[in-house]
């Protein structure tokens, strides 16, 4: 890339990130594309640890313009939007305090975007985790069976194309998007990224993953933030479906349907000896399954992550499900509220 490589705004949305943002920005901070071609927007959501202090002494460390924006809503949505209102980027790139990307990243990102003149390009992310129970949970995360085919999530590294996807994380957007379709949607605490996305192709955008362009995630690190997140994800997913019903996937109906079907059947299984023998069956058909895939896991990763793997897939589906079971009834005099242009 050169003086001619268009110039890029990083966005970068977090709240108490002391312990991820020196590597997070620090990484951003060192990429190969021209320094004087790119900016780092952080949009902080008024942390109360020394994050913003982390911030500002790496910006004065480096040779790339960082700027602070004060994020009130402390919510992703709210702190991106306020962040793209300032950015003077022709490109628009979103990276999470939770994640690292390699030196390449902007130099691959931008070059796909530019040769494929797509709105968006991506990658694959990587869930690692730092500790023996993050680990599991990363490696939980990256499976098909955790968080169904989600492609930027379980792909494995593959040859250098690019690959049409519903949706991807931390991808390289054309600004003239933004400027079309608007930012993100402030109601969505969670999949505020993924419903950008859908309305991105209802456009007639074209979101593209090269499966050389690649990403670490840094996992929760317990079940209970673990549950937290999915929960939340299962929720807002809701208000997703109800702007977008035509852009769901069958995979993100499976979570909740299996919720319903514990639930039920523990309520209907002392009533009916039918019933009670059908949920057992279905149960021990989960766990047979669950362990099958724990199993071939621990055999490539580890033995020491073969007890917790079931435990961490349960957390998962049923998280969701009950989050997306909630959301129904939390948002069900949506259905029929007109999706509006987001600002």
């Amino acid at each position: 890339m050169n003086s001619l490589s268009p110039f890029v705004s990083v966005i970068m949305p977090i709240r108490n990130e002391a312990g991820f943002i020196e590597r997070s920005l620090g990484a951003i901070l060192a990429q190969s594309y021209p320094h004087d071609r790119y900016e780092v927007l952080v949009a902080d959501g008024m942390s109360t640890d020394n994050t913003r202090t982390l911030v500002a002494s790496l910006a004065d460390q480096g040779n790339v313009a960082v700027k602070i924006v004060d994020n009130p809503g402390k919510i992703v949505p709210t702190g991106f939007n306020a962040a793209l209102e300032i950015a003077a980027g022709d490109v628009i790139v979103r990276v999470d305090g939770h994640c690292e990307v390699p030196t390449d990243y902007l130099d691959q990102c931008i070059h796909h975007l530019m040769q494929s003149r797509a709105e968006c390009v991506g990658g694959v992310v990587d869930t690692i985790g730092a500790s023996y129970i993050a680990r599991a949970i990363a490696l939980a995360m990256s499976s098909t069976f955790g968080v169904g085919n989600s492609t930027f999530r379980t792909m494995s590294d593959g040859e250098d194309l690019l690959i049409e996807v519903d949706t991807l994380a931390f991808g390289a957007y054309q600004r003239e998007v933004f400027r079309r379709i608007g930012g993100y949607d402030t109601e969505l605490v969670r999949n505020q990224d993924d419903e950008f996305n859908y309305r991105l192709r209802a456009a007639g955008g074209k979101i593209l993953l090269n499966p050389r362009i690649r990403s670490s995630y840094f996992s929760r690190s317990s079940l209970r933030s673990l549950a937290r997140q999915y929960y939340q994800y299962g929720l807002y997913k809701v208000r997703v479906l109800q702007k977008h019903p035509r852009q769901m996937q069958m995979r993100q109906f499976v979570p909740p349907a299996f919720t319903l079907g514990v639930i039920g059947g523990l309520m209907a299984a002392p009533f009916s000896d039918l019933l009670r023998i059908i949920w057992l069956m279905c149960l021990s058909i989960y766990l047979a399954g669950s362990m099958a895939i724990s199993l071939r896991i621990a055999v490539r990763e580890g033995w020491q992550y073969l007890p917790i793997l079931p435990l961490l897939f349960s957390t998962l589906h049923l998280s969701y499900g009950a989050g997306f079971l909630v959301g129904l009834w939390k948002f069900r005099t949506h259905w029929n509220l007109v999706n509006r242009r987001i600002d």
